[in-house]
């Protein structure tokens, strides 16, 4: 049997897990570039792709593997303490880590030192994580609004206020400062904290630890440090 191959590597503003979006596509702002290894750096494989606006990107969980597996999982977004089926789930944590996201197609450089290269955006993945596959999302095929949602459906999602001081707000490139808004609003804690007020958190995005508290349904940025 073949084995997977990476074929490209996605380069994003998350060096670490804790603060990436939940699913793909929530977060529009957040721009990443996908670089291909040298054995797949051939502009003639990307023929035809620039028609499409969003792709399909398989990867792997790639600090999620684990020897063994379990049938059931706990999903953050339960609060940590209700277990549910691997295969009902997104969860790292399965027989083979694959995960699959769907990001929206910028542009696409055929030239450079590390061309072609693709600009992508939406994208929920570690900086560094390894690419098996990309494949065109095709509307008529893919999209799907009669679909149901399982127990995702009763979930809420509920965004936080934040307040950005304007003295730690300047500290970030202003192409950063509406993605990173934005992935602080939608509450990067695991669920089974939401209900600790004062506790303090730390996000790394863009090269840079964004500390911040929650109190209900407020964040408050409290220091901004390169890393």
């Amino acid at each position: 049997m073949q084995s997977l191959k990476t074929i490209a590597v996605i380069h994003t503003d998350f060096p670490s897990k804790f603060g990436i979006p939940r699913q793909s596509g929530l977060i529009d702002a957040l721009k990443a570039r996908i670089t291909f290894e040298p054995e797949y750096r051939d502009a003639s494989a990307l023929r035809g792709l620039e028609g499409y606006s969003h792709l399909w990107l398989i990867w792997q969980f790639s600090e999620s593997v684990m020897e063994g597996w379990s049938p059931t999982v706990k999903p953050p977004r339960l609060g940590g303490n209700r277990r549910m089926g691997v295969f009902a789930t997104r969860s790292p944590f399965r027989p083979n880590p694959l995960g699959l996201s769907c990001v929206r197609l910028e542009r696409i450089a055929l030239s450079g030192p590390d061309g072609p290269t693709l600009f992508v955006a939406g994208a929920d993945l570690m900086d560094g994580t390894p690419i098996y596959d990309i494949k065109p999302y095709i509307p008529y095929a893919d999209c799907r609004p009669e679909a149901t949602g399982g127990f995702t459906d009763g979930i809420r999602y509920d965004r936080l206020s934040v307040d950005f001081p304007e003295a730690l707000l300047a500290r970030i490139p202003p192409d950063k400062r509406d993605a990173l808004i934005e992935v602080l609003a939608q509450d990067p804690r695991p669920g089974y904290r939401h209900g600790e007020a004062s506790r303090r958190y730390g996000v790394a995005f863009a090269g840079f630890d964004v500390r911040f508290v929650v109190e209900g349904d407020a964040l408050r940025v409290v220091d901004v440090a390169e890393l």
